[in-house]
């Protein structure tokens, strides 16, 4: 791969890539591939127009993994990215994608990465995206996904969406069209400090017998940082859905939860939860009596709540 040092970094804090990872894999650093493997399985082409790429995996493959990670270590570069991801039925694969941005001059810097997936029947699909930002510039680090999942009968998707650290706006949105027993589960950690502000959409339209969805997110804002969690699941068949914020707010944050609901069916089991508030004084009392300070107390508890 012809990375640096600093996209290297990268790759690791987004990727957990420390190495050429096994299997297919397209990696993308400062708007170009620098690196792409295809299987004998999975096949991976660049779209005609050069946006993008195309991800196709073959009927029953299983055990198999595809690693699509952006890095952007260049001040000023902004970008859009169409990926479209196939699969086949009966399969088994894991997806790693995520962004990081090292920013350390005075232009704002811009990833969207625009990713459709089409989940076979029967098939089970984990996809871990991570966002993360670093540098000392004024410019901003901005990442604003859009993921859309086309559900076929009997499928699975498990998505961990995180992002702890670094980025200066997000405005992440996630659709979801669940067919006859399919089902999402979504988990999102999230923290904002600084100025930063942070949203997050998720639509799921349960239209299958059977289907069903999860989506929960567990997130801390700090300093006078935003967030907003605005969630809609609809349930349009004989499903289940359930949505949860939890979240911490410390010092001046904000934090906006808007769960709902829409029930279109009389067999549609919907439920919504959310919850904000601060660190208990008790669990701090608790660890300072162990021997830590204030500071690395809320630093324990911050890093067990968003595992």
């Amino acid at each position: 791969m012809n990375i640096d040092t600093i996209q290297q970094r990268l790759l690791e804090e987004v990727a957990d890539l420390h190495d050429v990872p096994e299997g297919a894999y397209n990696l993308r650093a400062n708007g170009k591939s620098v690196g792409r493997n295809t299987t004998a399985n999975i096949d991976i082409q660049s779209k005609p127009e050069g946006n993008g790429i195309d991800i196709r995996i073959k009927d029953g493959t299983t055990n198999e993994s595809v690693h699509i990670p952006v890095v952007l270590s260049e001040s000023g570069i902004k970008e859009t990215v169409y990926n479209d991801f196939f699969i086949g039925e009966n399969c088994d694969v894991l997806i790693v994608a995520g962004c990081g941005i090292d920013n350390c001059g005075n232009q704002d810097s811009q990833h969207n990465g625009i990713h459709r997936f089409f989940v076979g029947r029967n098939s089970h699909i984990r996809y871990v995206e991570k966002h993360y930002g670093s540098g000392d510039g004024s410019g901003k680090r901005i990442l604003d996904p859009v993921t859309e999942v086309y559900m076929e009968e009997g499928s699975t998707v498990e998505m961990e969406m995180a992002q702890i650290k670094g980025v200066d706006s997000t405005e992440r949105t996630t659709v979801a069209e669940l067919k006859e027993g399919s089902k999402l589960v979504v988990r999102e950690r999230l923290m904002t400090h600084g100025e930063q502000h942070a949203l997050s959409v998720y639509k799921v339209s349960l239209n299958g017998d059977g289907s069903s969805a999860d989506v929960v997110s567990r997130s801390v804002a700090r300093d006078t940082s935003y967030q907003k969690f605005d969630a809609c699941i609809i349930g349009n068949a004989a499903c289940s859905g359930h949505t949860e914020c939890d979240s911490i707010i410390m010092d001046s944050g904000r934090i906006l939860a808007v769960p709902s609901l829409e029930a279109n069916n009389i067999d549609a089991a919907l439920v919504h939860e959310a919850a904000i508030g601060k660190i208990a004084g008790d669990q701090l009392i608790k660890l300072m009596t162990l021997g830590l300070t204030e500071a690395e107390a809320e630093e324990q508890i911050i890093n067990g709540f968003l595992k």
